[in-house]
């Protein structure tokens, strides 16, 4: 029986895809390479957007891609193209192979070890097509954006509504012997809104995100819940300069967690370049914080059955009782440091940092007094010293509950010392990204206002 199609709209089969990885493979040591690796993707998708009840733009993509990096000895040539043509594959493979020849040798050049390729390609359910016309995405579109609309008479103008849903493919194949491929969708609906009091103005958005449409919080939910964050936010105030407790709420929180794993990546270890510098063993975080890395989670927006080089993706504890369990490595890093890649060129995988039993208004209530951040602003994070500084916006509470919205806030402090004045995790987490964590309750950062 012949083979369907990977993915909705395309051409190619499986069998197709790994053929050109093949392919690829064979050209690449007939012109001399002493090993190669190649990837190819191709991917498909709508996105609908509508604002103020009007549809502004349907959006249809069909992209795809192919890369080959070789090496001669520990030379190394990367080229690619979106040509998938037999003539356009054999003029990207020479083009690495020149670029090969004039590169300097790198001794901690090449692919990774051969006993780390993935020795089975699990099926971790991430592929759920959604059967949506145009017609239809615009309907949910409209219908967030009419129900955000009519949800307080303070909603005076809309950023718009979207709709979206993408299909991907992915092939890896190098001259270990191993192919490998798995598909995945990510389907999505957002909304964002402006609110108006007096002469003031906010704005605030919500989105649900999912590899299975039927996993998506309902349009007219999205809508309202940007509405009613937006409406909360009007007669912001400033506040005097101050030090006090802090609430990440759990769609920041992530952030933080972020800023932790890019400062134990291998590039930063072996560059130098992380305030977290040689810190495997040592306690970074409370004793009670744990992180782990679940790349193997079925339906997981982040998860993947083998790295970008083809090693074996596994679960794998990042913090244990506050303590870190060593870094974030890919082959080449994990040989700059003498040490074995841990399955994470490309990243990590559905990050999942622990949590108490409290939710946000029992973690308001443990602060007494002190700032809850919901919205934040610029990208102030020194990753070379962990020095932290960023525009702030969210509410002031008092004796446990929130009493007015602020705004115009600048927070600061070291990263260092703020994982490890971390007082609660929150159980509210935050399901839509990467990293999964509650809100964070910090001991104490310094707010500078007016």
């Amino acid at each position: 029986m012949a083979q369907m199609p990977v993915i909705k709209n395309s051409i190619y089969t499986q069998a197709q895809l790994e053929g050109l990885v093949e392919q690829i493979l064979a050209e690449s040591k007939q012109l001399g390479a002493t090993s190669v690796e190649a990837a190819l993707s191709i991917e498909s998708g709508l996105s609908v957007n509508a604002r103020m009840g009007e549809v502004e733009t349907v959006e249809h993509n069909h992209d795809k891609g192919l890369g080959v990096t070789v090496y001669f000895d520990q030379r190394k040539g990367s080229a690619s193209t979106s040509d998938f043509g037999d003539e356009a594959i054999r003029d990207t493979v020479a083009a690495a192979c020149r670029i090969a020849r004039y590169t300097a040798e790198d001794e901690y050049a090449g692919l990774a070890d051969a006993s780390l390729m993935a020795k089975d390609v699990v099926d971790l359910d991430l592929n759920h097509p959604w059967e949506i016309t145009p017609e239809r995405a615009i309907d949910l579109a409209l219908e967030s954006e009419n129900a955000a609309r009519s949800y307080d008479e303070r909603i005076v103008n809309s950023e718009g509504a979207s709709v979206s849903s993408h299909q991907s493919y992915r092939v890896y194949g190098n001259s270990h012997g191993f192919i490998g491929a798995y598909g995945g969708t990510r389907h999505g609906i957002s909304c964002c809104v402006v609110g108006q009091e007096h002469d003031a103005m906010q704005r605030d958005y919500w989105y649900t995100s999912s590899r299975d449409a039927c996993g998506l919080e309902a349009p007219d939910m999205v809508g309202r819940k940007a509405a009613e964050r937006t409406v909360k936010r009007l007669g912001a105030r400033r506040m005097k300069t101050r030090s006090a407790p802090v609430i990440f709420s759990a769609e920041l929180a992530s952030s933080l967690i972020s800023s932790y794993l890019s400062a134990v990546r291998g590039g930063a270890q072996y560059r130098k370049s992380s305030f977290l510098l040689d810190c495997a063993g040592e306690q970074v975080f409370p004793e009670f914080v744990q992180i782990n890395e679940n790349p193997l989670l079925p339906r997981g927006l982040s998860s993947a059955p083998f790295d970008r080089e083809g090693v074996a993706t596994r679960d794998r504890e990042l913090v244990t009782n506050g303590v870190s369990q060593g870094y974030i490595l890919d082959s080449y890093s994990a040989r700059r440091l003498a040490l074995q890649t841990t399955a994470n060129a490309g990243g990590t995988r559905n990050v999942f940092v622990s949590h108490g039993d409290d939710d946000l208004y029992a973690l308001c209530r443990k602060m007494d007094t002190g700032l809850l951040i919901t919205d934040m602003m610029g990208h102030g994070t020194n990753m070379v010293t962990g020095d932290y500084s960023r525009g702030a916006a969210g509410y002031w509470v008092e004796k446990g509950e929130i009493q007015y919205p602020v705004e115009e806030l600048t927070v600061a402090g070291n990263l260092k010392q703020m994982f490890m004045d971390i007082i609660a995790i929150g159980n509210d987490v935050d399901e839509r990204g990467n990293v999964r964590s509650g809100s964070i309750l910090l001991d104490k950062m310094t707010i500078a206002g007016e």
